[in-house]
């Protein structure tokens, strides 16, 4: 059979073998944390505790502040500082909860489900709402909210995005080889919800041991089965990964939903067995801390809070001068420009680069080749929409459906021109959906 792909998208440098082959180790924060209270799509969380109180491993500190949001706990014991502004890995800046880690790590107790099959459909959406869980593999859309859709009863494909086609990520893959009981044990808890369906783990054809070891894990899996994607930038973009698998396409008006479908990626699944097997909520998660200017490339379990600053130091600190750091993968991370930021719940790695190639990159004129075009998964016009963006022609940006790109920056990394493409059409849709909102 062959490999599960769609048309179009790249085959960047990979940069993988800096850290793939290096186990999750758990990281213990030594300083102050920042719990930043909107960590997800929707209305912020809203602080329950005040200056002064103690707090433990597990405690809720902020509360969800709607249906469409996420509750926050601590992931260390310590002392709330105060609530100020904090930075965040997209230049912004957020309000945070400031707890002083005390250095004991003392714990809530938690009460895991000791038959999590004979929970009903109510009971398992409400743990995963209570345990803050949102999708980690960069949206941070409440997976509650994904879990409940108008008509379950259409859902027939759980697809597991175990894709991980970003450069220099390795957390997924880690997880997959280390932990892969509990990446099935997540996928069959979100089958219960879901009379229909069928579950699908997804893996690149670059990652053979994944594929293999749970492929033999679900051979007595009747709904369950795992799918051998062809390595290609973004095959793990939800769109791509839908058509991949079910040869369905959906548009930006369109949720996975209307397709049947159901995705999320590898470390949101293992949250939520955590959240309905376990009993515990969403309060680590993994991150890759790599790139050449990394003394040791790791993979880190690290507390949600910890500072940027700490994983670097961890990661043995940097070997050699540093002219780019990325929060996330190169295709589609943020570029930052101070390291004191607080993981969240979406963090998925640090890449820090000794060389900003596109920085010194020169830009010059359209040579009107058409390899943005043949490259964009979404079959797009790039170059067109980048004009269109520059003169800002919101009229025609739409009409050559601009909304419809995924930034996943296929158009940028391949046009010989240097041109920002994707960095123009992002600007744009920003601004599109900025004024829909207006009106």
């Amino acid at each position: 059979m062959g490999l599960l792909t769609f048309k179009g998208g790249i085959h960047p440098y990979d940069g993988k073998e800096l850290s793939k082959n290096k186990p999750i180790q758990p990281l213990k924060p030594q300083k102050e944390l920042a719990f930043l209270v909107s960590q997800h799509i929707g209305a912020p969380a809203k602080p329950i505790v005040s200056k002064g109180d103690r707090v433990l491993i597990g405690q809720k500190i902020a509360e969800a502040g709607g249906f469409v949001s996420a509750p926050v706990y601590a992931s260390v014991s310590g002392t709330v500082k105060g609530i100020e502004p904090r930075l965040t890995a997209t230049g912004g800046t957020c309000d945070a909860i400031l707890v002083e880690n005390d250095g004991l790590y003392e714990s809530v107790a938690f009460e895991p489900t000791e038959h999590p099959e004979q929970l009903s459909k109510e009971e398992i959406r409400k743990k995963i709402q209570e345990a803050g869980v949102v999708g980690m593999g960069g949206a941070g859309f409440p997976t509650h909210v994904k879990l409940t859709p108008k008509e379950p009863e259409k859902i027939d494909h759980i697809l597991v995005n175990g894709a991980e086609c970003e450069p220099y990520l390795t957390s997924d893959y880690r997880r997959m080889l280390e932990e892969p009981e509990k990446v099935i044990g997540g996928l069959k808890v979100m089958l219960q919800l879901f009379d229909n369906a069928k579950g699908c783990i997804c893996i690149e054809d670059n990652k053979p041991d994944c594929i293999e070891k749970i492929s033999k894990m679900v051979e007595n899996e009747p709904r369950i089965e795992v799918k051998a994607m062809k390595t290609k930038y973004p095959q793990g973009a939800e769109r791509m990964l839908i058509y991949a698998v079910t040869g369905r396409s959906i548009n930006s008006s369109m949720l996975p939903a209307d397709a049947g479908c159901v995705v999320d990626n590898i470390d949101t699944v293992v949250a939520i067995y955590k959240a309905v097997v376990l009993g515990q909520p969403l309060m680590h998660r993994i991150v890759t801390v790599t790139g050449d200017a990394i003394a040791d490339p790791a993979n880190f379990y690290v507390p949600v809070g910890t500072d940027f600053q700490e994983l670097v130091e961890a990661a043995g600190g940097f070997k050699d001068h540093v002219e780019k750091v990325i929060s996330g993968g190169p295709m589609m991370g943020f570029a930052m420009f101070d390291m004191h930021v607080p993981v969240t719940k979406t963090t998925s790695a640090l890449l820090c680069l000794t060389k900003d190639e596109v920085c010194h990159s020169e830009t010059t004129a359209c040579i009107n080749c058409g390899r943005c075009v043949s490259e964009c998964p979404e079959h797009l016009l790039p170059t067109k929409l980048a004009t269109f963006a520059a003169h800002k022609d919101q009229e025609k940006f739409q009409k050559y459906n601009g909304m419809e790109c995924c930034e996943c920056g296929c158009c940028s990394y391949v046009c010989p021109a240097k041109r920002p493409l994707a960095q123009d059409i992002k600007s744009m849709r920003k601004i599109v959906l900025a004024n829909r909102k207006k009106k």
